[in-house]
């Protein structure tokens, strides 16, 4: 458990609080701990910031990606976390998504299926249920959208053809890309993963319409069915 209200941040040496740390010496010298207490800004009558960002810490497995797929009513369930720390956090875990994917425009060249993922991580990496993508690619080979096709459980979604195509046609593109993910962590594919694919690549040659890869996108990597020659 924490430690006591005693500890109070306001009872350090200056040099050793969060903030203080952060102003002399940066954000890159400060604790993934140090970084969630200045988020929360004060601690409870018997705990301090610290010791709070501590416990939220230990009750993620001390995994920010963990602790980023927790909605605010989860993070209440952490001593000390009421309804405004947790949409902090909530928040800021949201903002730095938003900045990941920011950085991969959807104008994006695709030469690679790295190219692929660098795109469609940031958005089905972190999340605890499945969801079914798909992209447009121009002829120059770069993505010119990307639309959600279905959301689904746990363990699996469904996705439906031709609201993939039907996508694909309005955006007048050439080619294409779908992409889901598993919760999980295993990146390799199910049996319903290679019939969808092969469905998915059959239908799309019907319109002329070149399905460049299928990628299945987990917490630390990814498959690629184009890379291991199996569309």
């Amino acid at each position: 458990m924490p430690e006591k209200r005693s500890n109070a941040i306001k009872n350090w040496v200056e040099s050793e609080r969060p903030r203080e740390r952060m102003r002399n010496l940066g954000m890159s010298a400060m604790s993934d701990a140090e970084l969630i207490a200045i988020l929360l800004g004060s601690g409870t009558r018997r705990y301090s910031a610290l010791d709070l960002a501590k416990q939220v810490l230990v009750e993620n497995n001390n995994n920010l990606l963990e602790l980023s797929r927790k909605s605010p009513s989860q993070l209440q369930k952490i001593s000390g976390i009421g309804e405004a720390r947790s949409m902090l956090l909530a928040a800021a875990m949201e903002l730095g998504r938003r900045r990941e994917q920011t950085e991969v425009p959807e104008r994006l060249k695709v030469e690679t299926s790295k190219d692929l993922y660098r795109l469609m991580k940031p958005k089905l990496a972190h999340l605890p249920h499945e969801e079914f993508w798909v992209a447009a690619i121009n002829r120059a080979s770069r993505i010119t959208g990307t639309r959600r096709i279905s959301i689904g459980g746990i363990t699996e979604t469904t996705a439906d053809v031709r609201i993939m195509l039907q996508f694909v046609l309005e955006m007048q593109a050439p080619a294409m890309a779908i992409f889901h993910n598993h919760p999980s962590g295993n990146i390799q594919p199910s049996e319903a993963d290679v019939k969808l694919t092969k469905k998915v690549n059959q239908a799309s040659s019907w319109m002329n319409i070149v399905l460049m890869d299928h990628l299945i996108i987990g917490e630390r990597g990814y498959f690629s069915f184009a890379d291991e020659s199996m569309l």
